[in-house]
């Protein structure tokens, strides 16, 4: 993963508030192309695994079809009301599918972690349930760029 931020290094998050950030923050938005180059921005649940962002899509949805047809993208998540607190990560790359599609519990080992983290977190529960309606779309970055605005002096 590499980090592409050349201004902005004072806010950058450090390893370790990116790793909490992404661990707790519970939407992003996924920004997909459309065949026609229409850019498309939808909000999304997901899970941290320390290396990728695990999105769990609807399969009948735009952003599934087109995550099918051009697997780019680019996610944001972030927070913050006042100027002072907006913090951020911006993750691009390429998506992989993994598990089959929709998504029904078939055992699959790389899947048991990201289907635990989101399950406890989204759903508070220990199992993942399965509503035979999504699937997963792994993103292993290629970019990331963070800002935390709390890290500037007082305005």
């Amino acid at each position: 993963m590499t980090v592409t931020q050349r201004r902005g290094r004072k806010i950058m998050m450090t390893p370790g508030e990116l790793d909490e950030f992404l661990t707790t923050q519970r939407t992003c938005r996924v920004a997909t192309v459309s065949q026609d180059g229409v850019p498309h921005v939808s909000a999304l649940w997901f899970a941290w695994d320390g290396t990728s962002l695990w999105l769990y899509s609807v399969v009948r949805s735009k952003r599934w079809a087109q995550l099918r047809r051009d697997p780019r993208v680019a996610v944001v998540v972030d927070s913050g009301e006042e100027y002072d607190q907006l913090r951020g990560v911006e993750l691009s790359g390429t998506v992989e599918f993994v598990g089959e599609v929709p998504r029904t519990g078939e055992l699959r080992a790389e899947l048991d972690v990201p289907e635990t983290l989101f399950a406890r977190k989204n759903f508070g529960l220990e199992e993942m349930p399965h509503d035979g309606r999504h699937a997963w779309a792994r993103l292993t970055p290629t970019a990331i760029a963070s800002w935390d605005f709390r890290k500037l002096p007082p305005l």
